[in-house]
């Protein structure tokens, strides 16, 4: 038996009207976070052949206040912002596991294997090593998604299989 109250019909009208300004927003928020993308890929690739091409402040400084722009213009559009509020669930990504982080982990495997004096089939090979490490070390979060995944898709399949019946 349920002892709480529920919620006011105000109140519940209140959130679904929230929910859909979120979504409406949302699309919209990414609607201008793909066309900054679209316009900022082939203006940071001018930026870096003039950087290239004539001598700036300092290596690069045409490209990177490419980058700033962007950084700046992501802030702007904060396309997620709608679920600061709300709690922030299983989705913790660990700082290992960035793209910048896994990056970063596979140049440090050729520069070691180049240090070292390696051939391209021993660098791939300890590449392949470092790609089968990563695997092996996000198994259980790839197992956990396939899981949740399956088990979403039997639930479906479940719930639209016995309305056709």
């Amino acid at each position: 038996m349920n002892l709480s109250p529920s919620p006011s019909p105000r109140a519940n009208r209140d959130d679904r009207w929230k929910f859909w300004r979120d979504v409406a927003v949302f699309q919209l928020k990414m609607f201008l976070d793909n066309v900054r993308d679209l316009v900022l890929m082939p203006v940071s690739l001018v930026a870096a052949v003039i950087d290239l091409i004539m001598k700036g402040e300092r290596e690069g400084a045409r490209f990177y206040k490419v980058l700033r722009w962007g950084s700046h213009s992501e802030e702007v559009i904060d396309v997620y912002s709608a679920i600061k509020d709300h709690d922030p669930g299983e989705f913790k990504v660990s700082p290992a596991y960035t793209v910048d982080a896994v990056i970063a982990r596979l140049e440090g495997v050729v520069v070691r294997e180049v240090e070292k004096g390696g051939t391209a089939g021993s660098i791939k090979s300890a590449m392949d090593r470092a790609i089968d490490q990563l695997h092996a070390e996000t198994g259980s979060v790839r197992d956990k998604t396939l899981n949740v995944v399956t088990r979403t898709a039997d639930k479906l399949r479940e719930k639209f299989g016995s309305e056709e019946s």
